[in-house]
């Protein structure tokens, strides 16, 4: 059904939705924003969608032990989550936010995270959506509660002392979505208890570098983007960023690239700057 493995078109999606077939299809309003955006996202889902949608909460599906911002939750919780949300192991998950392309790939991941790779990322999301007059809902239509079943694959996610342990080692590629003045330190976090600045050894990749026009730079523009940083995808590559959002679309854009699934770090800059005992470099 559709071209890619990560990502679909809205005309894709469109000709599912019209055509009938859309039954096996769970379709995901993503959308997630930073305080400093000052949008609502579940307001704006409830009051304007893609027809057949619900609203995957990346704040209310986590970790609700952790202080750390939208952690991963257990197996056990994403699977009564998600199975709530009318999804099931044979579902094609369409993930989709407000912004184009942010946090709709963090949800990508995360069903890859427990197990499930029959998920697509929609290319340039809600605002091509309707920058193109295709058809909304207005209303709320709760979906049928499914069976969902995870296996969380531990390999797609790297904790903060293996991060502090790759500083020596230098075996993985750290790569950080953030934009180049917060890792360099000379701009400030949007969390204000936290300095900005980078971890040592680490690349400045800002995600907006892989998107053009709202869209996921096709495949051999994203291996240039890769190739000019020496990221070939032969060597272990950590994505961060401030809360393991952004880190997502590097994630996404290495896969879609061809370079393989590599590891997010969960905690990300809003656990490293928050320890004591982690070095941080300011350029």
């Amino acid at each position: 059904m559709t071209t890619s493995d990560h990502l679909i078109t809205t005309q894709e999606l469109s000709d599912a939705i019209n055509s009938g077939s859309s039954e096996e299809i769970a379709i995901l309003d993503c959308s997630w924003y930073l305080p400093t955006q000052q949008r609502n996202a579940r307001a704006e889902f409830e009051s304007n969608h893609i027809p057949r949608a619900s609203f995957f909460d990346i704040d209310a599906i986590s970790d609700k032990g952790s202080d750390l911002p939208h952690m991963l939750p257990t197996a056990e919780s994403f699977s009564e989550s998600v199975g709530h949300l009318g999804i099931d192991n044979n579902s094609l998950v369409v993930a989709y936010d407000g912004a184009g392309l942010f946090s709709a790939a963090r949800v990508w991941w995360m069903f890859h995270v427990f197990g499930h790779k029959n998920v697509r990322v929609l290319n340039g999301g809600f605002p091509k959506w309707l920058a193109e007059k295709r058809s909304v809902d207005h209303s709320v239509q709760p979906p049928t509660t499914r069976r969902f079943v995870a296996n969380k694959v531990n390999d797609l996610v790297v904790s903060m002392p293996k991060v502090l342990e790759n500083c020596s080692s230098q075996q993985a590629l750290v790569l950080d979505a953030r934009s180049s003045a917060r890792f360099e330190g000379t701009a400030p976090e949007p969390r204000p208890e936290l300095s900005s600045g980078h971890v040592p050894g680490a690349i400045s990749l800002p995600f907006d570098q892989l998107q053009s026009d709202g869209l996921l730079k096709p495949a051999k523009e994203l291996l240039a983007v890769f190739d000019e940083l020496g990221v070939t995808g032969n060597d272990p590559i950590i994505t961060t960023c401030g809360s393991g959002v952004t880190a997502a679309i590097i994630t996404l854009a290495l896969a879609e690239a061809g370079l393989g699934l590599h590891q997010l770090y969960d905690g990300a800059w809003s656990e490293w700057a928050a320890a004591d005992n982690t070095p941080i470099i300011k350029v």
